[in-house]
């Protein structure tokens, strides 16, 4: 399962390569907010939830891209400057490698962790990332298939 959450993660990668702060921070069809930027956001704050939050039960742990006043700070703040981008990028890096390390480490992925207080095994979180890149991936071919046509991986 790790080997796919790589694979997705690699192709999220792939589809943001190349492009400037502008074309990153280009916005879907409006009114949605979506876009490159805002995915990369938006997965870098997924990361930090999942592991940071769930997995390694660091409750306390502020969250990423996101407040109370703001729950949509991910796709809200996907402005093209290059400072955003460099940000999101340092982000979305350091989640993943984090978040890579704890699931390489993690010996029993039967094991239960609290969601919303209810029981979840290690297991149901990893399949949960997985789904969350595929997904996010098809956004992604669509939104760089808008920038430049570039499509597939």
């Amino acid at each position: 399962m790790l080997t796919y959450l790589r694979n997705y993660r690699l192709t999220f990668e792939m589809k943001c390569t190349g492009l400037d702060a502008e074309q990153l921070a280009a916005r879907a069809v409006p009114p949605s907010t979506m876009s490159l930027l805002g995915l990369l956001r938006h997965l870098a704050k997924v990361e930090h939830s999942w592991n940071r939050r769930v997995l390694q039960e660091d409750l306390d742990l502020p969250k990423l891209y996101s407040d109370d006043d703001r729950p949509d700070l991910d796709f809200d703040g996907a402005i093209a400057d290059d400072a955003v981008v460099a940000d999101a990028w340092e982000s979305w890096r350091r989640e993943v490698a984090d978040a890579d390390a704890w699931l390489a480490a993690e010996e029993d992925w039967g094991r239960q962790v609290a969601v919303h207080g209810e029981p979840t095994e290690v297991r149901d979180i990893a399949v949960h990332l997985v789904e969350e890149y595929a997904r996010h991936c098809g956004h992604a071919d669509l939104l760089r298939e808008c920038i430049d046509g570039r499509t597939g991986q």
